[in-house]
């Protein structure tokens, strides 16, 4: 199989393309996960998505086979400060009994687990909603984050940077492997990302469309007729900022923040994890913080992972070859090969 880029993410993975493909919450299984892996990307299994490491180890299991000994990795998100129940730590184990050789880690600070993980020969990809926190990530030992923009799904951070400023900024100070996501869906914006200097991109809500992803296809047929102005921003006054579709939920949300901000108690009813997991399962999707990016205008087609993934490979190289263009006929004939991310 051919190696079309050679950035430090597809280095450090072993995968074609520098392209991960977002941990959906719920959502992201071994059906999608293994997708993303045969279609030459990288994928995180979400480990809060299943109830328990039993759970977890059949899941693992399951996208060995599918993957055919591609590689994929475990998502593990963690809350701000430890809690009873949290079973982190059961979770880490678990996944180097499996040998599954990557993490994705989020919430807080992962310095804790490092040794463990790391003398299990697992790389740590740590989320990270802005320069600074992956600033600290690299110097606590993490080997690769990934930084968001604005525009994504889901937290992008309370000082809403977005994705151009964040690439940026990332791309000139950090020294481990790093990646961008938010409102990325069209190959000439990984172009785009890798030209800032990062080596790779994080894709989550333009891959919500897929058929691997198990959510009804009313609900994938909803994303369908979406803009990029159909999204909204709430729990901003808890400091946890969400991007979410814009639903009756998202507007009671902000309706309260406006009457009782700063109270997470009266959101909670409202936010709740389980209503986002209906939704999927009902495809009604007027109730729920459903995390959606603003690359939803992307998605235009219900298609299988790989034939999306295809098309981002094809527009990446189209836009390659655009920009080959753009350069005088002299500087063509004397260019060499540049190295990409």
């Amino acid at each position: 199989m051919s190696q079309p880029f050679s950035t430090p993410i597809t280095e450090m993975f072993g995968i074609r393309l520098p392209i991960v493909a977002g941990g959906l919450q719920w959502l992201a299984d071994a059906n999608y996960v293994a997708a993303a892996a045969r279609a030459g990307a990288m994928g995180f299994i979400t480990a809060a998505s299943l109830p328990d490491t039993a759970a977890l180890r059949d899941e693992i299991a399951r996208c060995q086979d599918l993957a055919g000994g591609l590689p994929f990795g475990v998502n593990v998100s963690m809350l701000p400060a430890p809690a009873p129940g949290e079973r982190v730590e059961e979770t880490f184990d678990e996944v180097a009994r499996s040998g599954v050789r990557f993490v994705e880690t989020s919430g807080r600070n992962p310095e804790p687990y490092l040794p463990m993980l790391h003398a299990a020969g697992i790389k740590v990809l740590h989320k990270a909603p802005s320069l600074r926190h992956a600033l600290k990530a690299q110097a606590v030992g993490v080997d690769a984050v990934s930084v968001v923009g604005a525009e994504c799904g889901g937290h992008p951070g309370i000082d809403l940077i977005g994705s151009m400023v964040q690439g940026a900024l990332a791309g000139r100070q950090l020294r481990i492997p790093v990646l961008l996501g938010g409102g990325i869906g069209l190959g000439a914006q990984v172009i785009a990302a890798l030209a800032l200097g990062v080596g790779g991109v994080v894709i989550g809500t333009r891959f919500l469309v897929a058929e691997e992803i198990w959510a009804h296809r009313d609900y994938k047929e909803t994303l369908l007729r979406l803009r990029e102005t159909d999204t909204a921003l709430i729990m901003q006054s808890v400091r946890n900022t969400v991007r979410a579709l814009h639903n009756t939920s998202t507007d009671k949300v902000l309706e309260l923040e406006r009457t009782h901000a700063g109270d997470f108690e009266m959101l909670r009813p409202h936010v709740a994890g389980l209503l986002g997991r209906k939704a999927y399962e009902t495809g009604d999707a007027s109730v729920g913080a459903l995390s959606l990016g603003q690359a939803v205008t992307f998605a235009d087609r219900i298609e299988p992972l790989h034939d999306i993934i295809a098309r981002i490979e094809s527009e990446m190289c189209a836009a390659l070859d655009g920009l080959g263009r753009l350069r005088t006929p002299a500087v063509r004939a004397t260019a060499g090969a540049v190295p990409v991310g």
